[in-house]
């Protein structure tokens, strides 16, 4: 099973941000670092719904804001590890149409928030058969990532 590991900070921001937007669904991308089956939360990057109807149960995050995401992760030396979004008065778990739109490898963190109040988060990868979501543990531990490579090394088998 992955592990999505965040400091309470981050977790305690994306909660924040799905309250505040309630009743509509708010969404985001989580940047950081992948080890071994864990991947290392150092940034949330909050943006807005961009879907213009029903943002009380979809949410729309543009290409081009993806793209810009992804740029900002690379000049950092980090990378996208997945999406989170909130659910309004339904449960943290992903709906048939989150499957449809979801990629394998990364995570997609659901916060479940029932009349303005958060009551559930969990984290969730599609398979790569695309048929189904398998959960991965959220763990605060204020545990280290693993130390980024420098950049002459990134592309090298260690020695």
């Amino acid at each position: 099973m992955s592990r999505l590991f965040f400091s309470p900070r981050h977790l305690q921001t994306i909660q924040r941000h799905a309250a505040v937007s309630y009743p509509e669904e708010c969404c985001g991308v989580l940047v950081g670092r992948a080890s071994a089956g864990s991947s290392f939360v150092e940034r949330v990057l909050s943006v807005g719904n961009e879907r213009e109807e029903s943002r009380h149960n979809r949410y729309l995050i543009s290409p081009d804001t993806i793209l810009a995401a992804h740029k900002q992760a690379r000049s950092l030396g980090l990378e996208i590890l997945g999406y989170y979004h909130s659910h309004p008065d339904h449960p943290a778990r992903p709906s048939e149409l989150d499957r449809e739109y979801a990629w394998p490898g990364v995570s997609y963190l659901i916060v479940s928030v029932e009349k303005g109040k958060v009551v559930d988060t969990r984290s969730w990868r599609l398979a790569d058969d695309r048929e189904s979501f398998d959960e991965e543990t959220i763990d605060q531990a204020a545990a280290a990532p693993p130390p980024a490579r420098p950049p002459e090394l990134a592309n090298k088998e260690a020695v």
